[in-house]
């Protein structure tokens, strides 16, 4: 069964806190600053909410970017940014956009929801997770403060060479790019090994695969998808390092070397990359839709393997982005008809989103409105891509501003409109409030009129030959107007995420005492337990019977077939015999709930220490910071693992009046600040710390 309302809860300190509200992740242990707490969290919850806030602020940086680059195109002969300066900031919204926002943030919802929506009551390892974040955060770090130490990236966030080679760009711009994605990469394949196994082997009891919300399949192929993309390329990148710090010749066409070797090492990681990005949308709009629609997802299997199969055909398209390079016949053939086939999968999921909302009872709150433009903008973005399968077509597009709004539907129409959906649906499961729904049209429907006002002129800007990657352009080419309107359609763009952020804090200010564990009527598991999500997520781990079980906890059909929801008094009676049965059957998990540590974010100083070393050939510097990354990696090792007491015995009247169970930890001062007590209800024989990560 899981916790329906809010119990006492006894904390480490041995201080009675009784609350209106469960634990949630803001909640500070009495005694403890607030920093300390999340600078050694291991809290799933937590290192969500990290990320998601991290990637917010790079949002905003690279949509400052984004808006330096449209006022210089605004008119012809901008002069608001020089050549050097224009290609930096292009450089480093691209970047930021792909590496520091799209993918942290479907890590702040992998990280938070996975666990609550499968049953668990963390990741399989904690502290490796807490590990992928402060990584990650490095290499953020390694990548803005070239903007301090001589300037930033300006060879495009695709890296093209011979541009990127030492000869060309002889500073050190590049060599920040290059040690910053590294270090972001590690991140993201620790945190893609992290989440497959939390997927796989902590799952709760009667969860198959099958019954998985389509949520964490997204985005367990999305993982997949990185743990085999990102080492592609990490080698792209150390072969260029190795070109530029070592007089190298990988890429040298002089030496032996071959610049195209470049190309398809990107575009092998690069494409899906794109679905890496892509798919956690996806499912996020897949979870969104049923609740609004009040219907079972349509076609759930096919909607599974069609992700899976997106994620195979993901592969065999990259070279459809080089077909001006000359690769010849055969190959262009090949790779044109893969590029139309995997149309195939995706335009299934369009089919089952649209299939879901007919006939539905479909409540257009502001969630379903980001759905339903994420299917709507996704669609532009997915045709306009499919005309890269003929080449002619595409040797006519590449470098102009066609491939720029095809690419910005897709990852903007596409994956941030199904971000904000996941931001409105999931809000008050994080925070314990609804954000207004009446700022949230708003913000809709600037977003949406933004949007499309910003990239679909740049569809003809293209046709009409406007090149991508120039500062500047004359008068005499006609391009004024449709500039003009793609530069106020990004300043639309800008006040519309100007009003989510006064939603969140005029919608904080207002919030209710208390939360309704369910405000959305909810289909998957993460409704079931009380908002915002309790420190241990689960009182007991649930068992789960079938897809949607949530959903048949609250509802049947008549015999007309009819939906109808359960009586109270009934459901209740339900539950507890589903309680007993399970209890019978012996089902359920340990607690899972890790004491904090400093450990992880130690480790991680050490890979920013050893770039600037590298960077800037200090080699004693680098020298160091090995000495850091692999102290910090000892000393966790080392730190000492704990196996919390059994659970009192119920019949001893010393512990009678007590409904919560010590959870003890490695270092009391440390427990304190994070882990309270879980009820007695919610331990097992089998009860472990789970501080093997």
């Amino acid at each position: 069964m899981a916790l329906t309302e809010s119990r006492p809860l006894e904390l480490t300190t041995g201080v009675d806190a009784t609350e209106d509200q469960p634990l949630g992740a803001f909640t500070r242990p009495r005694g403890v600053t607030g920093w300390r707490s999340w600078l050694t969290t291991v809290d799933h919850k937590k290192i969500g909410i990290m990320y998601g806030a991290t990637a917010m602020t790079f949002f905003a940086i690279g949509g400052l970017e984004a808006l330096l680059i449209r006022t210089q195109l605004m008119q012809p002969n901008g002069q608001v940014l020089s050549e050097e300066a224009y290609n930096q900031a292009f450089t480093m919204h691209g970047t930021t956009m792909v590496f520091l926002v799209i993918m942290p943030m479907l890590a702040a919802f992998a990280n938070y929801l996975i666990p609550i929506m499968i049953g668990a009551r963390d990741v399989a390892f904690p502290r490796l997770n807490a590990l992928s974040y402060w990584i990650f955060l490095m290499g953020a770090i390694v990548l803005y403060a070239s903007f301090f130490l001589g300037g930033a990236p300006d060879g495009g966030w695709f890296g093209y060479v011979p541009n990127t080679s030492i000869t060309f760009s002889p500073g050190r711009n590049i060599d920040f790019w290059i040690f910053g994605l590294q270090i972001t990469g590690i991140a993201s394949t620790v945190g893609a090994i992290n989440l497959i196994v939390t997927c796989l082997n902590l799952r709760a009891p009667g969860m198959t695969l099958m019954r998985m919300p389509i949520f964490v399949w997204m985005s367990m192929i999305a993982q997949f998808l990185l743990l085999f993309a990102m080492p592609i390329i990490t080698v792209a990148l150390f072969l260029l390092m190795f070109d530029r710090q070592f007089g190298a010749n990988f890429f040298n066409p002089q030496a032996g070397g071959d610049p195209v070797l470049w190309q398809h090492l990107f575009w092998l990681f690069g494409h899906p990359e794109v679905y890496i990005l892509i798919l956690p949308a996806m499912g996020i709009v897949s979870e969104i839709l049923p609740v609004f629609s009040r219907k079972p997802l349509f076609g759930y299997p096919v909607m599974v393997f069609s992700g899976i199969a997106i994620g195979f055909m993901g592969w065999g398209v990259w070279a459809h982005h080089m077909f001006a390079v000359g690769l010849g016949p055969v190959a262009v053939s090949a790779f044109s008809i893969s590029t139309m086939f995997i149309a195939v999968p995706t335009g299934v999921k369009i089919f089952n989103w649209i299939g879901t909302m007919w006939g539905g009872s479909l409540r257009l709150n502001t969630p379903a409105l980001f759905a339903i433009g994420f299917i709507a903008m996704f669609t532009i973005g997915g045709l306009s891509g499919v005309t890269h399968s003929l080449s002619p077509h595409d040797r006519q597009q590449t470098d102009t501003y066609y491939v720029v709004a095809h690419f910005h539907y897709v990852l903007f129409g596409g994956s941030m409109f199904g971000l904000m959906g996941g931001f409105y649906y999931w809000w008050p499961k994080v925070f314990g409030y609804l954000l207004s729904d009446k700022l949230g049209k708003w913000n809709f429907w600037l977003w949406f009129v933004g949007f499309n006002l910003a990239f679909g002129p740049m569809h003809l800007l293209g046709l009409q030959g406007m090149p991508r990657r120039i500062y500047t352009y004359d008068e005499s080419l006609g391009l004024t107007a449709l500039n003009t309107l793609s530069t106020v359609g990004a300043f639309i763009i800008a006040i519309a995420t100007a009003l989510f952020l006064v939603n969140v804090v005029v919608s904080r200010r207002h919030r209710p005492a208390t939360m309704a564990a369910d405000p959305w009527d909810g289909r998957s598991l993460e409704w079931s337990i009380p908002s915002p999500t309790p420190h241990y997520n689960f009182l007991e781990v649930p068992v789960v019977h079938s897809v949607d079980d949530f959903w048949h906890r609250k509802y049947t059909e008549d015999e007309h077939g009819r939906l109808v929801k359960i009586p109270p008094m009934q459901a209740e009676a339900i539950a507890e015999a589903r309680a007993d049965e399970d209890h019978a059957a012996d089902h359920g998990h340990g607690i899972h709930l890790p004491s904090q540590s400093f450990y992880p974010f130690v480790t991680s100083l050490g890979l920013p220490v050893i770039a600037f070393g590298m960077i800037y050939q200090a080699y004693v510097v680098a020298v160091i910071g090995a000495f850091i990354l692999i102290g910090g990696l000892y000393a966790w090792t080392l730190e000492p693992s704990f196996e919390p007491p059994p659970p009192p015995d119920p019949l001893d009247d010393e512990h009678a009046q007590g409904d919560m169970a010590l959870v003890g930890a490695s270092n009391p001062a440390i427990a304190a600040t994070e882990t309270p007590a879980l009820p007695a209800a919610g331990r097992s024989s089998a009860a472990t710390d789970g501080q093997g990560a």
